[in-house]
């Protein structure tokens, strides 16, 4: 027996009914069910009388319902004292430029439901550290974009993004369906400072050598301004939404951006492990890439 069989099987026990019950626990019955019955074979016991208007109590499954309310009441006391004892807990989470934004608000929706408590710091990065201060030590958990030097470091794709060029709109390309590279090859493409993680610049910098060198930028807005006053190009995630007077054209030939949630590989902490298993059910619909 474990706790959640035991949530379970008390939902069933004052419902009196599978449906009622698997709407009150938010899913659905067949696994309701077939948890119950494996509940019964461990216990060798019938536990509950079934029909079609709905269950009845067994004489075994009244005495598990009185000794499962009182284990479940314990569970949820050890918990509230466990969490004075350890005092106000904390997260402190790194974002990259747009990628709070890119991730929405349903995994902060989520994590707050989560952890009604916890106190949420925000670290905001710029491009000198796609780790946004994680390899550091600043942050817990990270919002970013890969790719990125990921020695020490586990990650988890939220998403995928197509990529592109971002033109000012009055650019002889602008009006281009889609863009190869070698489109861009005569144009100053603004650059990355030196010295910051060479996976990074390499995907995001002067792709591919192509081009001349334009103004080093540290941030999305510097890249937008170095567009729009300079008429520099650079790569963009379509996603990203922009500002009048810019667009952004598909690039054929550059492989798609990975929002990811990222950690570093040995902190084992519940806190980071519920932050990325929450993002990974948000983001889990099939028609995104992982």
């Amino acid at each position: 027996m474990d706790l959640r069989t035991l949530r379970y099987f008390v939902a069933v026990a004052e419902e009196l009914h599978f449906g009622r019950a698997a709407v009150r626990l938010h899913m659905t019955q067949p696994p309701l069910s077939r948890a119950i019955k494996q509940l019964e074979t461990d216990l060798g016991a019938v536990l509950l009388h079934r029909s079609p208007t709905g269950v009845s109590l067994t004489p075994a499954g009244a005495a598990l319902y009185d000794e499962a309310r009182t284990l479940l009441e314990q569970a949820d006391q050890a918990r509230t004292r466990v969490a004075a004892a350890a005092g106000p807990a904390t997260i402190t989470i790194g974002t990259l430029a747009d990628s709070a934004e890119q991730a929405g608000t349903q995994l902060a929706a989520a994590f707050r439901q989560r952890h009604p408590g916890l106190n949420v710091r925000i670290r905001e990065a710029d491009f000198t550290d796609p780790t946004t201060g994680l390899r550091s030590g600043l942050v817990d958990v990270a919002l970013t974009r890969a790719p990125f030097d990921e020695t020490g470091i586990s990650t988890h794709v939220l998403r995928s993004d197509p990529v592109g060029v971002v033109l000012r709109a009055d650019d002889p390309l602008a009006g281009r369906d889609r863009l190869r590279l070698n489109d861009l090859a005569d144009r100053r493409w603004f650059q990355l400072p030196e010295g910051i993680d060479p996976v990074w610049r390499a995907f995001w910098s002067h792709p591919m050598g192509l081009g001349q060198d334009g103004p080093v930028v540290r941030t999305v807005h510097e890249c937008l301004q170095a567009v729009l006053w300079n008429g520099t190009v650079g790569l963009t995630t379509l996603a990203h939404a922009l500002p009048e007077g810019l667009v952004a054209v598909p690039l054929l030939d550059m492989p798609p951006s990975r929002l990811v949630v990222a950690w570093n590989s040995t902190d084992s902490s519940p806190l980071i492990r519920s932050f990325r298993q929450i993002a990974a059910v948000v983001y889990r619909p099939a028609s995104w890439s992982s």
